[in-house]
């Protein structure tokens, strides 16, 4: 499978999760949604603009293709990013930061692959 579309995929699938269960999606990188009620909300949030990502970049073509793909790499840095600061603000244990980390480095790895290929 071509790596943008397995990303687009992942992305879509991960946000319809966090949208449809957000408890559980808090869960899976987690965190706490019992000691933070808002967990639920943001969650939705990214659940939202995950779906969203996904689904533009699997309906483009071309350029904008290539624009969506360079736009998720950035998103997905400011997810890993937000993770290192959570380790360092004491937000989030450094195991949970992890769990959010990794993924996002990997999406990003997978987008940068995507780039590579010649039919992304």
């Amino acid at each position: 499978m071509n790596p943008v579309t397995g990303l687009s995929l992942g992305r879509i699938a991960i946000g319809a999760v966090a949208l449809a269960d957000p408890h559980r999606a808090g869960t899976m990188f987690q965190l706490d949604p019992q000691l933070n009620p808002q967990l639920t909300y943001v969650t939705r949030l990214f659940g939202s603009r995950e779906v969203v990502l996904g689904a533009a970049t699997l309906l483009a073509t071309g350029k904008a293709r290539r624009n969506l793909v360079l736009l998720g790499i950035l998103v997905d840095a400011a997810d890993a990013g937000t993770g290192y600061l959570g380790i360092q603000d004491g937000s989030v244990t450094q195991k949970t930061g992890g769990a959010l980390i990794g993924p996002a480095v990997g999406a990003m790895l997978a987008g940068v692959l995507g780039l590579r290929t010649k039919r992304s």
